[in-house]
Order: C-alpha cells, then sequence, then structure tokens
C-alpha cells in the first residue's frame, strides 16, 4: 500500500493525528540522522566489521544467511546485555515480553573450564580447549567435550584418521541454519575428532566430539557432556579425594561456587558470566536500504566515515537493482556513485556498497514525531524532555525480540551520548490482538461418505442440529480471500461505526473474529443514539436542525445514570478494556429511551463520552446542540 493512501484510511477513520508530523524512514532528510547515528556508533566502537558466515542461493543470486564467510558490518548490542536485562523491571510491559527478551538475552552464570589436549600418549601438548558450562559442580561426571563444527581448534584437534570424516560433516552442517542444528526434536549427531583432553577434577583423558547441536557463537564453543549428571557426578567425587573438594551433600549452587573457587586458585579455570546474545548483523547485501556512511580507501582498504556535514549520503536511482548474481550488493552497479573520493584527503575512495537492514530506521522513530522538522539535530534536546519517553507502545508481541530489542540498544547509546534525557524508550507496552477473518465452518464426512454426527457440545448446521460443524476464525490474508477492506466497510457503515465495532469486539489484548453482523449491531446502535438526540426523521429521510433536548434540571435518577456511566466508561479507557465502556454506554442509552425528557445537563456530558469511540457522529451533534467550537477543546466529564 502506497503510503499516500494509508495517509487518507487513517484520516478517513478519524485518527486525531497531527499530520504535521508525518515522516518517512525513507526520505533523506530522515535516514540522514540513521547515518548519524551509525556513526556515533562507529567513533565508540559499537559497529565493527567481520567475516560472517552467510548462505548463498545460487538460484536467487543473493545471501540467505550462513555458509560462505563475507565481511559484513555489526552492532555491539552485546555491550549493553546486562543493562537491556536489567533495565527491563522496571519496564511496565507484559510479563510475557519480558521473559521473552530475558531469554533472547539469555543470562546465565557459569564457569569456564580449560581443558589440556592430549597427544597419543596421553602428555599435554600446551594447548588448552575452553569450555563454559553453568555447572561445574558436575565436572567429576564429564565424559566426553563436544565442539562447533567451526571451532578455531579443529583443526589441530583432527587427527589424520579422522580428518575426512571430520571434515565431510563439517560441510553437511554448514548447509544447515542455526534453527535446524539447535532443534531440540531432532536427532543429534556427530563425529569423534580423533584426539582426548584431560579433565581437570578427575584426570582422566576424555574423548573431543565435533557436534553441530554446539554453535561456535554461543559461549566458547565447546561444551563437556555430562550424561549421568547427578548419580554419576556424586560417584566420581566420592572416588576422587581431590584436598580442599569435598562437594558432596552440598546444594547445587554451593557446589558450584566452591568447585569454581578450585579451578580459579589451581589456574584450571574462572568464573564466566555469559549471554546468548549475539552481536547485530546490520548490514545486507540489497538495493534498498539506507547507505553507510563510509568509504574505503583505495590504497589501503581503511575505512574512513564520512563527515557529518556531508550526511545525508543519498541512495543512488537504480535501473535494475536486482540481486548481481556473484554476491556483489546491487549498489556495486551505480559505478559512478560507487567510485568517489575521502572527503578529508582526497584520496581515490570507493562507497560501501551493503545497504543497512529494515530495523535501522525504525530504531528511533518514536523520537522523530517530537521534531520532525529539525535539520539541525536528531531531536531537540527541550522537546525530548517534554514528551518523551513513549507513555503507551501498542504493538504486536512479534516485536518482542527484535524491534523492540533494538529500539531500546539505540536508546540507551543515544541516552549515553546525551541525545535523549531517559534510559528506555516505551514506558508501558500493550500488545493487542489480531482482527481475524470471519469464522469459517466444516462439515466433515466419514471414510464411508457419511456426514460426521454431533458428539458433545459442538457447532451444529442450522439445518440439522445432528450435524458437527469445526469453527475457527484465521489470521485475514488475501491467500485465503478473507481480507476485510476498511474502505469498504467506511464506505457502506461509516468511520464511526468501524471504529466502534473494532473496540467492542472484544478485548483489545485478545484476537477476535470479525463478523459483518457485529458492525451491523454496532452501526444501530449509533442510529439510536441519533434518533434519541435528534430525533425521528422527516418523510424524506432528513431531519430537522438542532435536537430535542430540553433545558429541564435532571432527575435525580438521570443524573445517576449518566455518572455510572461516566465512572465506567473512564475506568475502562485507562485500562483499555474498551469493549466494556461500549457496554456502559449501550445501558445508559437503554435507560435513556425511557424518559420523558432528556435534559441537556444529561445529554452534553454523553456526547462527550461518546466523542472518543465515535466521533464524526458526536461532532455532529455537537454542532446541533448549539456549539460552534469543536468538543475536542471541551473537558472530559467527571
Amino acid at each position: 500500500m502506497a503510503a499516500s493512501s494509508l495517509s487518507n484510511e487513517l484520516k478517513s477513520l478519524g485518527f486525531s493525528y497531527d499530520w504535521d508530523r508525518e515522516i518517512s524512514t525513507t526520505d533523506p532528510n530522515y535516514y540522514k540522522w540513521t547515518q548519524w547515528v551509525f556513526l556515533q556508533l562507529l567513533k565508540r566502537g559499537l559497529a565493527y566489521q567481520a567475516e560472517v558466515p552467510v548462505n548463498w542461493c545460487p538460484a536467487l543470486g543473493t545471501v540467505l544467511a550462513n555458509e560462505e564467510p563475507m565481511r559484513q558490518w555489526m552492532l555491539k548490542i552485546t555491550a549493553y546485555a546486562d543493562r537491556l536485562l536489567r533495565d527491563l523491571d522496571d519496564l511496565d510491559w507484559p510479563e510475557s515480553t519480558k521473559e521473552m527478551q530475558r531469554n533472547w538475552i539469555g543470562y546465565s552464570e557459569g564457569a569456564e573450564l580449560e581443558f589440556h589436549i592430549l597427544d597419543l600418549f596421553g602428555r599435554e601438548l600446551g594447548v588448552k580447549l575452553s569450555v563454559y558450562t553453568t555447572r561445574p559442580d558436575t565436572i567429576f561426571g564429564a565424559t566426553y567435550l563436544v565442539v562447533a563444527p567451526e571451532h578455531s581448534l579443529l583443526s589441530l584437534l583432527v587427527s589424520n584418521e579422522q580428518k575426512k570424516h571430520v571434515d565431510d560433516y563439517r560441510e553437511l552442517a554448514a548447509r544447515k541454519s542455526e534453527f535446524e542444528r539447535t532443534e531440540l526434536q531432532k536427532e543429534k549427531t556427530g563425529v569423534f575428532s580423533g584426539s582426548y583432553a584431560k579433565n581437570p577434577a578427575t584426570g582422566e583423558a576424555i574423548p573431543i566430539w565435533v557436534a553441530d547441536y554446539v554453535l561456535g557463537s554461543y559461549g566458547s564453543g565447546a561444551i563437556m557432556a555430562v550424561p549421568a549428571h547427578d548419580s554419576r557426578d556424586h560417584e566420581f567425587a566420592l572416588r576422587y579425594n581431590f584436598s580442599g573438594l569435598d562437594i558432596s551433600g552440598l546444594p547445587c549452587k554451593e557446589a558450584a561456587s566452591k568447585v569454581i573457587d578450585w579451578l580459579e586458585n589451581s589456574d584450571q579455570g574462572k568464573k564466566k558470566v555469559n549471554y546468548k546474545l549475539r552481536d547485530w548483523l546490520f548490514s545486507r547485501q540489497r538495493y534498498w536500504g539506507e547507505p553507510f556512511p563510509v568509504v574505503y580507501l583505495d590504497d589501503s582498504d581503511e575505512t574512513v566515515p564520512v563527515p557529518e556535514s556531508e550526511l545525508p549520503v543519498e541512495l543512488p536511482e537504480l535501473d535494475d537493482f536486482t540481486p548481481t548474481g556473484t554476491g556483489e550488493p546491487p549498489l556495486a552497479k551505480a559505478k559512478s556513485w560507487v567510485k568517489t573520493r575521502d572527503p578529508m584527503s582526497q584520496k581515490p575512495a570507493r562507497r560501501e556498497t551493503n545497504t543497512m537492514p529494515q530495523w535501522a530506521g525504525s530504531c528511533w522513530y518514536y523520537l522523530r514525531f517530537m521534531d520532525p522538522k529539525n535539520s539541525t539535530a536528531l531531536v531537540e534536546k527541550s522537546k525530548e524532555r517534554y514528551w518523551g519517553p513513549v507513555d503507551i507502545y501498542v504493538g504486536g508481541a512479534e516485536h518482542s525480540v527484535l524491534h523492540l530489542l533494538y529500539a531500546r540498544f539505540w536508546h540507551k547509546v543515544l541516552y549515553d551520548i546525551g541525545v535523549v534525557s531517559t534510559k528506555e524508550p516505551f514506558q508501558r507496552l500493550i500488545n493487542q490482538g489480531l482482527i481475524l477473518g470471519e469464522i469459517e465452518y466444516t462439515a466433515y464426512k466419514a471414510k464411508d461418505g457419511q456426514l460426521v454426527t454431533k458428539v458433545g457440545d459442538f457447532h451444529v448446521l442450522k439445518d440439522n442440529p445432528n450435524i458437527r460443524l469445526a469453527a475457527r476464525a484465521y489470521k485475514m490474508s488475501k491467500s485465503r480471500g478473507n481480507v476485510i477492506n476498511p474502505d469498504d466497510v467506511v464506505s457502506e457503515f461509516g468511520a464511526d461505526s468501524l471504529r466502534l465495532y473494532e473496540m467492542f469486539i472484544g478485548p483489545l489484548r485478545d484476537s477476535k473474529s470479525w463478523s459483518t453482523g457485529g458492525i451491523e449491531g454496532v452501526h444501530r446502535f449509533l442510529a439510536r443514539i441519533w434518533r434519541l438526540i435528534v430525533g425521528s426523521p422527516l418523510p424524506d429521510g432528513s431531519y430537522k436542525d438542532g435536537t430535542i433536548v430540553t433545558d429541564d434540571e435532571p432527575m435525580l435518577y438521570q443524573l445517576q445514570s449518566l455518572h455510572r456511566c461516566i465512572a465506567k466508561v473512564s475506568e475502562e479507557i485507562e485500562e483499555t478494556r474498551f469493549n466494556t465502556g461500549i457496554s456502559a454506554m449501550m445501558e445508559f442509552i437503554n435507560a435513556a429511551y425511557k424518559w420523558d425528557r432528556h435534559p441537556r445537563a444529561v445529554i452534553e456530558p454523553f456526547v462527550l463520552l461518546l466523542s472518543p469511540y465515535a466521533p464524526h457522529m458526536a461532532e455532529e451533534i455537537w454542532f446541533r446542540l448549539g456549539h460552534s467550537r469543536s468538543l475536542a477543546y471541551e473537558q472530559f466529564p467527571e
């Protein structure tokens, strides 16, 4: 959908956005500041280049994910792992989202153990293999070690007899994604390296294996295996009488602490905190994205940042931005753009042809809304202090460990360099549910072709209650043909009906099924409000000017009904339970239809209550009540 079409759709629905603050992350005036943030990361050592394995797809001529090493830009999000984890406790977010981020960051305490590699005769070679474990107290039961296929020491560990087996295994592992390698349900595979290491606690020689479920990017890329965990560990502890290392009977935590002390005192290991979180691969081999504000000198290949005064580095126009088929990004085709000079030394240079990922511009957009036209700063300090942080962020749970984590990382960097005044960008988070398609019913036939009959409490055919049906609502998608176009709904029922129905259909946080019958009911409710206040239509379908409200003093029961409604609607707005707030308004209207008169002192506050839900109709009624100024300027009833 084009940006202009989306803007028009939002405007038709009556959202009270300040359209003077509209931004586009693809506008050079916007991504100038995305590039500026990258330069700040580069200055502080938080952006760097590394050889990263990627998957190459010959058919598409582009990179998918992880086989051939390729030089990539990385962001050092791991430097903020502790703060990203610790500061979650201060956020008013769903616990499920916070737990997802905690698991993604993956904090663990343990020990890094040093295992001496042994030669064929059991002698130490002078090379140590570091192994990270969260259970150092189980070292007595370690019966073998496992290293990742990409471990840096593997070539040294492989014996001549095992070399072909290991090489073949590494080739197979390189074709798998990390998800495939670490999937819990899959059968574990591995191959013996041909080497042994010495268990520092028992002195025994234990074999070193290679297995793809161990990742080189996590921990030390090597683990110790303790198949028998508790009972075997205890037997080893009793069998080997190490002075000062009696851990029998101790709880796991105390035993682990005692083992770590022994390892450190004997120079065979140390306490270590580890994170599953890895640095963020920040470059893409595609055309559409922010250009990196760096150049490479032709004579030395040195990376030189573009001066801030020369930002933005604009994306050049390309007639053909399909993958090159060679591994080079599409921007490499823009020869005249790539060829440049170092702005400082004027030496011949070339531009970076990778682009930033889609996450780059979305990491900080909320700050630009605060000061969208500023050409000299990302955001003016006083405006950031006035508007920030974001009070409530409404977004899907699918953003929990990508966008929301990346935005928190960038925000903390901006806090450290004095651009923002808060440590966190989004104080409160609400995960909204999906609006699903209409419920679909399916009847089933048995093998003999007969329809399956009802068993228990199931949906049934209207014409034959003995026939069982399965009822299910699916996510809206073009492929299923169940997409509801908001423009069509607005055209038939009006924007207020759509707004009110989406809030009435169910709790904000729950997924709900769309029902055309449901919106028809809400449309009738709005019509009842209109008739109550404006009156019935004339024979030609039009309405008299003004309203049929009176200037009588309201009765006590009318005021009680109004204030019950005000209290309920106000409470439910605060708690984002809009559906029950609408139910309270329906109760009020049902009561009001039983009154002989409808005093202005009761009806006007109700119209103000209605206005956030159905602003167009409320505004029209407000005008008919004799007000020349928009109700948007009125105090919400209390």
